[in-house]
């Protein structure tokens, strides 16, 4: 099967905020559990060299991918092979330099993750941050570009909507508009943990998910404050995305890759090389398909492991932890 054209990697696999998303420290890469959970600098180009026809990468996975010392070095590396390169960034550790960098590198996309409109509700749901802090790091970053007359990076927020945060979904807009940036991604929550095989220690995010999801939400309520959001974009100019919050229907037959293509399409690869079905599952230890550290790409792509799941994908029986997901519901 040929090769995808996306990639998406992780370059940390450790975590500098802990998240009321995240109830608990499930992930144990890093300090104080090991060393920097940091992927090799030598192991990402050789990921490159084994995706020839890669036009696209995303370096973003459960860690903030600025602590990796090496992270605009990736960047750089990327784009001088012509690659799109984008990130997810919390913006915690954004100052002067990694804001020059962000132009300079190359970056082509850089979605902020904002997941309130406010002090009170954003440092509720992001614990130890601060939502002055980010947005001066996020203005700083828009400024940096215009003084460097760069059009990129491209700048937009991202924001995982939840019963906690749903009433400042439009002021979240306004909030773009005030900060210049043109694009607003709501999200829902990716996940619900659902599978038999979850590994235990999951089941805090299981219990937050179920108190948190808009599944659980008065529709009414969220019509209203979504009728307004769209209201208020339509006002300044922003581009607004909001996720569904009903699973869409699909007839029997429906094949799996349209209900969601990942695994045909994009590749997603954790620090250690450990190659996932898509984004969405996170951590390797829930499900992976191989090695590509180890074994290479190819021999993972087209492996047994790799096949097995599509066909499962491509079936009325997908895997579990695919039932689970919002892409494969059509929530996300």
């Amino acid at each position: 099967m040929e090769l995808p054209r996306f990639l998406q990697i992780e370059p940390v696999g450790q975590c500098n905020l802990r998240c009321r998303m995240c109830p608990i420290q499930f992930r144990q890469d890093g300090p104080p559990h090991g060393p920097p959970a940091f992927m090799d600098f030598d192991l990402f180009t050789k990921l490159l060299d084994q995706f020839p026809d890669l036009n696209e990468i995303q370096l973003q996975g459960l860690g903030e991918p600025m602590m990796h010392p090496r992270f605009f070095e990736m960047v750089r590396q990327a784009t001088e092979r012509g690659i799109r390169v984008g990130t997810n960034s919390n913006l915690t550790l954004l100052n002067a330099r990694r804001a020059e960098l962000c132009v300079t590198s190359g970056l082509a996309e850089l979605h902020a993750s904002i997941d309130g409109a406010s002090a009170a509700t954003y440092e509720e749901i992001r614990v130890r941050a601060h939502f002055n802090r980010i947005v001066r790091n996020l203005e700083r970053l828009v400024e940096t570009r215009r003084r460097l007359e760069s059009e990129t990076p491209r700048v937009n927020i991202v924001a995982v909507v939840m019963r906690r945060n749903l009433d400042e979904i439009p002021d979240l807009v306004r909030l773009a508009r005030r900060l210049e940036v043109g694009q607003v991604f709501v999200q829902h929550l990716c996940h619900d943990f659902g599978e038999s095989s979850l590994p235990g220690h999951y089941a805090p995010m299981r219990d937050f998910v179920e108190a948190q999801t808009l599944r659980n939400e008065n529709p009414g309520r969220i019509d209203q404050i979504f009728d307004e959001a769209r209201s208020v974009a339509r006002e300044l100019g922003i581009d607004l995305r909001l996720p569904r919050t009903r699973p869409r229907l699909h007839p029997p037959g429906t094949p799996g890759r349209k209900r969601c293509h990942w695994p045909w399409t994009g590749a997603y690869v954790s620090y250690q090389g450990l190659a996932m079905p898509c984004c969405m599952v996170a951590t390797p230890d829930r499900i992976h398909l191989g090695d590509m550290a180890e074994k290479g790409v190819e021999t993972i792509w087209n492996g047994p492991e790799y096949t097995a799941f599509r066909e499962a994908l491509d079936s009325d029986e997908p895997p579990e932890v695919c039932r689970s997901c919002a892409i494969y519901s059509g929530t996300f």
